[in-house]
């Protein structure tokens, strides 16, 4: 009983923690946009994502690449995803609470990732909604766009994250 208690509090103060370092429900408006740094994609992560993970000729062997619908090596889209990912946690986004999906409305790569490309990550607000069924949470709708050095989308989404509002004895000046 004792640990549960201890673990629960911990979890309390973390959930306190994260929040202080984000951006609430109420930090966010339709058409805000946020940036990321940039993550340079090489070759031999290429093909080690892909042999744990989406073990396809086109992305483990640059010989058998060349001859597929890609004309060359190319990162697994889900490799993408989760470079993607990693940018999105270090961007200027920072929900409150963290990064928590709640859903995609779309998802696609329009073209694919290659070695030495050098990826970054725009976001733009959608739709910001309080939860009707949370009152301590709401959702915000987020197009999240990956591009390469050249300024070409490689991956695009529209997502659902949770985020938490912001406490009522909390103002925005004491953050």
């Amino acid at each position: 009983m004792q640990n549960d208690q201890a673990l629960a509090h911990a979890l309390l103060l973390r959930r306190r923690a994260m929040a202080m370092t984000g951006r609430y429900l109420e930090d966010f408006a339709v058409a805000q946009t946020f940036g990321s740094g940039r993550l340079r994609v090489d070759k031999e992560r290429i093909k080690t994502f892909a042999a744990e993970f989406d073990p396809q000729p086109f992305h483990l062997d640059e010989a058998a690449a060349r001859d597929s619908i890609f004309g060359g090596l190319a990162a697994s889209g889900w490799h993408t995803a989760a470079l993607t990912m990693r940018l999105l946690v270090e961007s200027e986004l920072k929900p409150a609470g963290g990064i928590v999906g709640a859903g995609f409305d779309e998802f696609r790569w329009p073209r694919p990732v290659r070695p030495g490309d050098e990826l970054r990550v725009e976001s733009e607000v959608l739709e910001v909604r309080p939860s009707k069924s949370r009152p301590d949470q709401g959702l915000i709708k987020v197009r999240t766009t990956t591009l390469n050095q050249n300024g070409e989308p490689v991956q695009v989404s529209v997502g659902n994250l949770v985020v938490l509002r912001r406490p009522a004895h909390q103002t925005a000046s004491e953050i």
